[in-house]
Order: structure tokens, then sequence, then C-alpha cells
């Protein structure tokens, strides 16, 4: 395998580090995250027109760049450098790509469009806490019981007799921890339907102006990810696709995979700069006359640091060439984040602990990934459970999840 970025792939990760770093500063983070919207809508804009974020992994036919899971995480390493508040994980990771898979031609060309130039921010709504089990990040989710199991709870889909001649659903319900659920224009809302005994998922297009719709931004320990309650009582919706034959959790387990390459990518960025910001504090922080950098207990902490950052981002890196290994590579991620975040916490003493340094974004954004995406062990443990170490779900997603494995302990060799 050819590891090494091709000149585009490198010049996306230029222009984008070198825009970011002029208009997405700690304190600009801090301010955009209090405003209604919990992002900076010029700031999007831009990143729309120079860039192609919101589309850089659509078809050209829909409006999109054309690239690829590689470009996309490249991206998302470097808006996780800067914690970035943005509708990107919520529209262009979890929405885009279900649109496009089980939608039909007229849903695609009406709303991927939008999507790819920055206009129409769109989310996934489930029941409950739900997002990583729906995912299938960490368990399988096709018997349903993230999205309530058919019973009562979650979020509920019917059609009347004259529904039935206009093709609309009417959904009831509620769902909790929605992304971006407060200010999205369009939400993906996972609800079931055929009652018990005849119960699958299916997913719906809901309009953020639909009736009935009530929506409530929650506080969330990571204010860089806007989270929202979402409650629709007798809201109408459009089935996603042509009929209620989709295979929904497949599809959603599809999206899981990339969007593990994009959290594991966002995970390795933010690691990485924490690990950066931490160097240069220890190489000017003095105690007992000297640099705290030039203790030998130090240095052996931050090269403990480095090598679990480095294994996370090869780990990355791999899942984006193949993103059945991406569940694998986001549990290496998110625990070189939380390590990373946490020793930056305590090298940086007595500042490192108040609200006014950002190191304490980057622990919070560690943690609520976890509680969002993970745990770890049990992202691990999916991990195993797809390849087989066990004996008991073994497939052909097991070979990438083995390789991934080596190359988080000895990295991508070309």
């Amino acid at each position: 395998m050819d590891a090494a970025f091709t000149v585009e792939q490198d010049e996306i990760r230029r222009t984008l580090r070198e825009l970011l770093a002029k208009r997405c500063g700690p304190d600009e983070v801090k301010a955009a995250v209090r405003t209604t919207a919990g992002y900076d809508p010029d700031l999007w804009r831009q990143l729309a027109e120079q860039i192609g974020l919101p589309g850089l992994a659509l078809p050209a036919a829909y409006g999109g760049v054309g690239c690829g899971t590689v470009e996309l995480a490249l991206a998302c390493e470097e808006t996780g450098r800067v914690l970035l508040p943005s509708p990107l994980l919520a529209t262009a990771v979890l929405a885009a790509p279900l649109i496009a898979a089980l939608g039909t031609d007229a849903q695609r060309a009406a709303l991927l469009p939008p999507v790819a130039d920055g206009m129409l921010t769109a989310t996934l709504a489930v029941p409950g806490g739900g997002l990583s089990a729906a995912l299938a990040l960490t368990g399988d989710n096709a018997g349903g019981e993230w999205a309530g199991g058919g019973r009562s709870g979650g979020v509920q889909a019917r059609r009347t007799a004259a529904d039935e001649r206009d093709g609309i659903w009417t959904l009831y319900g509620e769902a909790e921890q929605v992304l971006d659920g407060h200010s999205a224009g369009l939400l993906l809302v996972a609800a079931h339907t055929g009652g018990f005994a005849r119960s699958r998922t299916l997913l719906f297009l809901v309009r953020a102006d639909a009736p009935g719709l009530v929506r409530v931004r929650q506080t969330a320990l990571d204010e860089t990810r806007s989270q929202a309650r979402i409650q629709l009582r007798d809201v109408e919706g459009e089935l996603l696709g042509a009929d209620d034959a989709a295979d929904v959790p497949a599809a959603l387990a599809e999206a899981g995979r990339t969007a593990a390459v994009m959290l594991a990518a966002e995970a390795v960025g933010a690691a990485s700069y924490a690990l950066e910001r931490t160097v240069d504090y220890v190489k000017t922080r003095e105690q007992f006359g000297r640099a705290i950098g030039s203790f030998q207990a130090v240095k052996h902490r931050l090269a403990d640091l480095y090598v679990q950052v480095q294994a996370a981002r090869s780990a990355a890196y791999y899942a984006a060439w193949d993103p059945a290994a991406g569940g694998l590579a986001l549990a290496h991620a998110a625990e070189a984040l939380r390590t990373t975040a946490g020793e930056a916490v305590q090298l940086h003493g007595g500042i490192g602990f108040t609200w006014e340094h950002d190191a304490h974004l980057y622990f919070k954004r560690a943690a609520s990934d976890e509680l969002l995406f993970g745990p770890v062990h049990r992202l691990r443990d999916r991990a195993a459970q797809v390849a087989g170490l066990f004996g008991t779900e073994g497939h052909a997603e097991g070979a990438a999840v083995g390789d991934a494995v080596g190359v988080a302990t000895h990295g991508v060799t070309g």
C-alpha cells in the first residue's frame, strides 16, 4: 500500500490549516459556541465557498467536490486540531451519506446540492442516547433495540388513509442528544413503524419548520459539539427512499464505519495539537531555575504521549483507506486524546485548570466523544467481535481490523 498523500490531498490540508489558523483561535471558538447556532455561520460559508468542505466527499453530479474518505479525513484532522464548532460531522459525515445511500433520485437531487454548497445543514436523530448503537460502533444494530425495539418510547411512525394518498407519514416521540439538532435545517429521524410484531426502523425527512416539531438546545459537556432534544408531536415526515423495504440498519452501519474514521481523524488532530501546545509550554515554564521540559520525568511522559499519538494517527490513516477498520482506529484515537488532554492539563500546572486556558476544551472533547461514540473498551470489544477473535462473529471485515491492529502498533509503511 502506498501511504503517501497526493499533492491535492496535501493542498487540502495546508489550505484548511491556514484558514482555520486565521479564523478559529481559542477565543473565536469560545465566542462561536455561545451564539444561537452554536457555530460561526460566516466561517462555515467561507469553508464551503473556498474549500467546498461540506461537499468534499459528495459526487460532482450533486455539486460536491468528488473526493473520497481520505480527503475528508484529512479535513477532519485539521478541524479537530482547533475544535472547530461546525455542522461538518452531523451534515457531511452522518446525514449526507445516508441521503446518498437511501434517497430516491428526486430526494438526492433536491437535498444534496444545497448540502454541498453549505446552504442546508442536516443531522441524524435517533431515540435516547443510542447514536453509537445505531451506527453499530459498539454492537450489532440489526435488532433495533437502540430505537426502542418497537415498543412504547423512542419515535413511532404511522400512516393514515389520507397519508397513503400523499405519501406522508406522521411521527410522534422524542430523541435526545441530537448533534446540531437545534440548528439543522433538515432532520433524518429514525422511527419505528409496523407495530411490535412487524416492527422495523426507517428514516424520515423532517424539515426544521415542520408544525409540531420542538427543538431545545441542551447544555453539553463539550460546547463545541452542540446537542439538542427533539420532540415530535404528530409531525409530518417524508420517508427516505422509494419504499419501506430499505435495509436501514445496514446503511447506518456503513455510515458508522465512515463516521468512525472521521471521529478518529478529529481526535488525532486534537491530541496532536494538545501535545504541541504542551511541549511548547514546558520549554518556557521554569521551576528551580530551569525549564520543566528539561526534567527527565517530564521528557518520559511527553515521549510516551508522542508514541501514542503517532500510533493513533497511523491507525486513523489506515482506516481512511479502509473504513472497515474505523471502529478500532476510533478506539486508539479516543484513548490517545483522553490521555494527551489529561496530561496537558497536568503539565500546564495551575493555569491548565482554569477556564481561561483552552486545555479544558480538549479534555472535554475527549470525555464527550467517549460518552457519545464509545467508550473505548466497547469500541475494542466490537472490533474483536467483527474480527472473530472470540469465534462468534467473524466475517470479511476481520482481516481489515486485524491489519489495523498491526498498523496502530507498528505504523503505516509504504
